[in-house]
Protein backbone atom coordinates (compact mmCIF):
# COMPACT_ATOMS: atom_id res chain seq x y z
CA UNK A 1 0.00 0.00 0.00
CA UNK A 2 1.43 3.32 -0.98
CA UNK A 3 1.60 6.43 1.24
CA UNK A 4 -0.52 9.39 0.50
CA UNK A 5 0.47 12.70 -0.18
CA UNK A 6 -0.45 15.73 1.86
CA UNK A 7 -2.26 17.94 -0.41
CA UNK A 8 -2.93 21.85 0.14
CA UNK A 9 -6.37 20.85 1.21
CA UNK A 10 -5.16 18.84 3.65
CA UNK A 11 -2.64 21.04 5.24
CA UNK A 12 -5.27 23.69 5.13
CA UNK A 13 -7.71 21.51 7.15
CA UNK A 14 -5.15 20.52 9.54
CA UNK A 15 -4.51 23.70 9.93
CA UNK A 16 -7.66 25.05 10.93
CA UNK A 17 -8.27 22.18 13.25
CA UNK A 18 -5.04 23.15 15.19
CA UNK A 19 -5.97 26.72 15.28
CA UNK A 20 -9.50 25.93 16.61
CA UNK A 21 -8.02 23.54 19.49
CA UNK A 22 -5.47 26.70 19.88
CA UNK A 23 -7.85 29.58 20.20
CA UNK A 24 -10.95 27.28 22.02
CA UNK A 25 -8.19 26.35 24.81
CA UNK A 26 -7.78 29.99 25.34
CA UNK A 27 -11.57 30.82 25.88
CA UNK A 28 -12.44 28.10 27.82
CA UNK A 29 -9.73 28.96 29.98
CA UNK A 30 -10.67 32.72 30.25
CA UNK A 31 -14.10 32.02 30.55
CA UNK A 32 -15.12 28.18 31.07
CA UNK A 33 -17.39 26.28 28.92
CA UNK A 34 -20.67 28.06 29.30
CA UNK A 35 -19.62 31.00 29.03
CA UNK A 36 -17.72 30.78 25.32
CA UNK A 37 -19.11 31.43 22.44
CA UNK A 38 -17.96 29.62 19.10
CA UNK A 39 -18.04 32.92 17.48
CA UNK A 40 -15.40 34.24 19.58
CA UNK A 41 -13.06 30.93 19.24
CA UNK A 42 -14.00 31.35 15.78
CA UNK A 43 -12.44 35.00 15.37
CA UNK A 44 -9.30 34.05 17.33
CA UNK A 45 -8.78 31.09 15.13
CA UNK A 46 -8.87 32.89 12.12
CA UNK A 47 -11.72 31.11 11.11
CA UNK A 48 -15.04 30.67 9.48
CA UNK A 49 -17.94 30.89 12.11
CA UNK A 50 -19.24 27.47 10.76
CA UNK A 51 -15.59 26.09 11.47
CA UNK A 52 -16.55 24.25 14.34
CA UNK A 53 -19.45 22.60 13.45
CA UNK A 54 -17.64 21.14 10.49
CA UNK A 55 -14.41 20.13 12.42
CA UNK A 56 -15.62 19.12 15.51
CA UNK A 57 -19.52 18.93 14.84
CA UNK A 58 -20.61 21.51 17.99
CA UNK A 59 -19.34 23.35 21.07
CA UNK A 60 -18.96 20.52 23.38
CA UNK A 61 -17.05 18.02 21.47
CA UNK A 62 -14.87 20.76 20.35
CA UNK A 63 -14.70 21.27 24.30
CA UNK A 64 -13.72 17.48 25.08
CA UNK A 65 -11.33 17.86 22.40
CA UNK A 66 -9.55 20.62 23.81
CA UNK A 67 -9.51 18.77 27.30
CA UNK A 68 -7.65 15.60 25.54
CA UNK A 69 -5.22 18.00 23.55
CA UNK A 70 -4.39 20.42 26.66
CA UNK A 71 -4.23 16.87 29.51
CA UNK A 72 -1.67 15.29 26.97
CA UNK A 73 0.47 18.60 26.26
CA UNK A 74 0.38 19.14 29.95
CA UNK A 75 0.96 15.41 30.90
CA UNK A 76 4.41 15.62 29.03
CA UNK A 77 5.92 18.76 30.71
CA UNK A 78 4.49 18.23 34.12
CA UNK A 79 4.17 14.53 34.56
CA UNK A 80 2.87 13.78 37.62
CA UNK A 81 5.87 11.65 38.86
CA UNK A 82 8.60 13.94 36.94
CA UNK A 83 10.60 10.69 35.63
CA UNK A 84 11.58 9.70 39.80
CA UNK A 85 13.19 6.33 39.89
CA UNK A 86 10.76 3.18 40.92
CA UNK A 87 12.86 3.71 44.49
CA UNK A 88 11.86 6.95 45.17
CA UNK A 89 10.41 7.13 48.79
CA UNK A 90 6.35 8.01 49.17
CA UNK A 91 7.50 11.46 50.55
CA UNK A 92 9.05 12.11 47.42
CA UNK A 93 6.68 10.89 45.19
CA UNK A 94 4.17 13.50 47.37
CA UNK A 95 6.17 16.25 46.84
CA UNK A 96 6.41 15.54 43.21
CA UNK A 97 2.76 15.22 42.54
CA UNK A 98 1.93 18.38 44.09
CA UNK A 99 4.76 20.21 42.48
CA UNK A 100 3.60 19.01 38.67
CA UNK A 101 -0.40 19.90 40.08
CA UNK A 102 0.62 23.66 40.62
CA UNK A 103 2.85 23.91 37.60
CA UNK A 104 -0.02 22.63 35.67
CA UNK A 105 -2.33 25.17 37.39
CA UNK A 106 -0.24 28.14 37.94
CA UNK A 107 2.79 28.52 34.82
CA UNK A 108 2.30 30.29 32.04
CA UNK A 109 1.50 29.04 28.36
CA UNK A 110 -0.30 25.88 26.41
CA UNK A 111 0.54 23.65 29.08
CA UNK A 112 -0.52 25.41 31.73
CA UNK A 113 -4.30 25.68 30.18
CA UNK A 114 -5.44 22.29 31.35
CA UNK A 115 -5.07 22.92 34.73
CA UNK A 116 -7.44 25.88 34.57
CA UNK A 117 -9.63 24.27 32.38
CA UNK A 118 -9.93 21.67 35.00
CA UNK A 119 -10.00 24.20 37.94
CA UNK A 120 -13.01 25.78 36.24
CA UNK A 121 -14.42 22.20 35.44
CA UNK A 122 -14.73 21.49 39.43
CA UNK A 123 -16.55 24.60 39.96
CA UNK A 124 -18.76 24.52 37.17
CA UNK A 125 -19.12 20.95 35.87
CA UNK A 126 -20.08 20.74 32.27
CA UNK A 127 -21.19 17.16 30.50
CA UNK A 128 -17.86 16.33 30.08
CA UNK A 129 -17.70 15.76 33.41
CA UNK A 130 -17.87 12.01 33.38
CA UNK A 131 -15.33 11.54 31.00
CA UNK A 132 -12.79 14.05 32.79
CA UNK A 133 -13.37 11.86 36.54
CA UNK A 134 -12.80 8.16 34.25
CA UNK A 135 -10.33 9.36 31.96
CA UNK A 136 -8.22 11.65 33.98
CA UNK A 137 -9.27 12.43 37.47
CA UNK A 138 -9.50 8.71 38.28
CA UNK A 139 -5.96 7.94 37.35
CA UNK A 140 -4.77 10.51 38.81
CA UNK A 141 -6.74 9.35 42.11
CA UNK A 142 -5.41 6.42 42.18
CA UNK A 143 -1.81 7.73 41.94
CA UNK A 144 -1.98 9.64 44.88
CA UNK A 145 -3.88 7.35 46.81
CA UNK A 146 -1.38 4.59 46.27
CA UNK A 147 1.13 7.43 47.90
CA UNK A 148 -1.11 8.36 50.48
CA UNK A 149 -1.56 4.71 51.46
CA UNK A 150 1.87 4.01 51.60
CA UNK A 151 2.82 7.19 54.04
CA UNK A 152 -0.47 5.98 56.40
CA UNK A 153 0.69 2.11 56.28
CA UNK A 154 -1.47 -1.08 56.08
CA UNK A 155 -3.49 -0.38 58.89
CA UNK A 156 -5.33 2.74 57.18
CA UNK A 157 -8.89 2.10 56.15
CA UNK A 158 -10.08 3.02 52.57
CA UNK A 159 -12.34 6.13 54.05
CA UNK A 160 -9.27 7.81 56.02
CA UNK A 161 -7.37 6.82 52.36
CA UNK A 162 -9.68 9.11 50.67
CA UNK A 163 -10.03 11.93 53.27
CA UNK A 164 -6.35 12.99 53.31
CA UNK A 165 -6.02 12.61 49.68
CA UNK A 166 -8.64 14.84 49.22
CA UNK A 167 -7.16 17.08 52.10
CA UNK A 168 -3.73 17.32 49.77
CA UNK A 169 -6.05 17.96 46.78
CA UNK A 170 -7.82 20.84 48.03
CA UNK A 171 -4.72 22.61 49.46
CA UNK A 172 -3.33 22.93 45.87
CA UNK A 173 -6.92 23.76 44.29
CA UNK A 174 -7.66 26.51 47.04
CA UNK A 175 -4.56 29.00 46.33
CA UNK A 176 -6.13 29.03 42.44
CA UNK A 177 -9.69 28.93 43.27
CA UNK A 178 -9.24 31.90 46.14
CA UNK A 179 -6.70 33.98 44.38
CA UNK A 180 -8.27 37.01 43.44
CA UNK A 181 -8.99 36.95 47.69
CA UNK A 182 -5.60 35.42 48.48
CA UNK A 183 -3.57 38.55 46.38
CA UNK A 184 -5.91 40.72 48.37
CA UNK A 185 -5.04 39.68 51.47
CA UNK A 186 -1.37 39.26 51.23
CA UNK A 187 -0.39 41.27 48.13
CA UNK A 188 3.27 40.43 48.07
CA UNK A 189 2.18 36.88 47.34
CA UNK A 190 3.28 36.22 43.95
CA UNK A 191 2.47 33.00 41.85
CA UNK A 192 5.90 32.63 39.52
CA UNK A 193 8.26 29.30 39.55
CA UNK A 194 9.86 30.65 43.15
CA UNK A 195 6.72 30.91 44.90
CA UNK A 196 5.49 27.85 43.27
CA UNK A 197 8.34 25.78 44.97
CA UNK A 198 7.60 27.85 48.21
CA UNK A 199 3.97 26.48 47.60
CA UNK A 200 5.04 23.07 46.75
CA UNK A 201 7.45 22.65 50.10
CA UNK A 202 4.86 24.00 52.40
CA UNK A 203 2.24 22.07 51.10
CA UNK A 204 4.05 18.70 51.08
CA UNK A 205 5.07 19.61 54.60
CA UNK A 206 2.03 20.47 55.99
CA UNK A 207 0.29 17.23 54.32
CA UNK A 208 3.26 15.05 55.59
CA UNK A 209 2.64 16.08 59.46
CA UNK A 210 -0.99 15.82 59.50
CA UNK A 211 -0.67 12.37 57.44
CA UNK A 212 1.76 11.08 59.50
CA UNK A 213 0.07 11.97 62.37
CA UNK A 214 -2.81 9.90 61.63
CA UNK A 215 -1.00 7.33 60.64
CA UNK A 216 -0.04 7.31 64.43
CA UNK A 217 -3.16 7.43 65.89
CA UNK A 218 -4.37 5.02 63.81
CA UNK A 219 -1.37 2.36 65.47
CA UNK A 220 -2.64 3.46 68.64
CA UNK A 221 -6.23 2.09 67.58
CA UNK A 222 -5.54 -1.17 66.69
Amino acid sequence: MGYQLATPATESHAATRRHLLAAAAEVFAEVGFRAATVREICQRAGANIAAVNYHFGDKETLYRAVLKTTLQSAIAKYPPDFGLPARATPEQRLRVFIRSFLLRIFSKGTSAQHGKLMAREMIEPTGALDAIVKEEIRPMSVVLLSIVGDLLGPKANEQTKHLCATSVVSQVMFYHHCRPVVMLLFPEMKFDEAAIEHLTAHITRFSLAAIKQIARDTEKQK
